[in-house]
C-alpha cells in the first residue's frame, strides 16, 4: 500500500452558527497539512445534523484521495505463478443521500430501499486494504429502526 504522507499534522475545528429559523450552519476548518479544503460549510436542521453533513463532506474528499492515490486499474487481475487469480481485500464504502418528501419516516426509508436506488445511485469508493487491518464496517441493524 502507498502512504503518500505519513506525517500529517493539524487540527479540525468545528464552529456552529445558530440561525434565526432554528437551523444551524456548521463551519469546519482544517489545518491538516494535506487537507483537500480549508473550509467546509453546511446547513443542518439541528447542530448534530449540520456537523454530520460537514464531516461527511470531509470524509468524502479523503475517500476520493485515498482511492486515487492507489491508482489501481479496475479490471486488472493479479495472478500467481501458476496462473490462479490472487484474491485481494477491499474496503467498499457506499454513500447515498436523497431528500425525501414522504408521509412518514418509515415511508422515507421504505421508498429509499425499494428498487435498489441506494446501490444504483450511490457514490462508491473502493480502497484496497491489508487483510489484517482492524476495520469494522459500519452496519445498521434493522432493530435500531423501531
Amino acid at each position: 500500500m502507498n502512504d503518500a504522507n505519513p506525517d500529517i499534522t493539524g487540527t479540525i475545528t468545528i464552529a456552529l452558527l445558530p440561525q434565526d429559523n432554528g437551523q444551524y450552519i456548521c463551519q469546519l476548518s482544517s489545518s491538516l497539512s494535506d487537507s483537500p479544503k480549508e473550509n467546509i460549510q453546511s446547513y443542518g436542521q439541528t447542530k448534530e445534523h449540520a456537523i454530520a453533513i460537514a464531516l461527511e463532506q470531509l470524509a468524502d474528499e479523503y475517500r476520493q484521495i485515498a482511492e486515487e492515490q492507489q491508482d489501481i486499474d479496475w479490471r486488472t487481475v493479479e495472478r500467481s505463478n501458476s496462473g490462479e487469480p490472487i484474491a485481494k481485500h477491499y474496503h467498499v464504502i457506499l454513500h447515498y443521500e436523497r431528500i425525501a418528501e414522504e408521509e412518514s419516516k418509515f415511508e422515507a426509508l421504505q421508498n429509499t430501499v425499494m428498487g435498489n436506488l441506494v446501490v444504483e445511485n450511490a457514490k462508491i469508493t473502493i480502497i484496497e486494504i491489508d487483510p489484517d487491518i482492524p476495520i469494522e464496517p459500519l452496519e445498521r441493524s434493522w432493530d435500531e429502526l423501531g
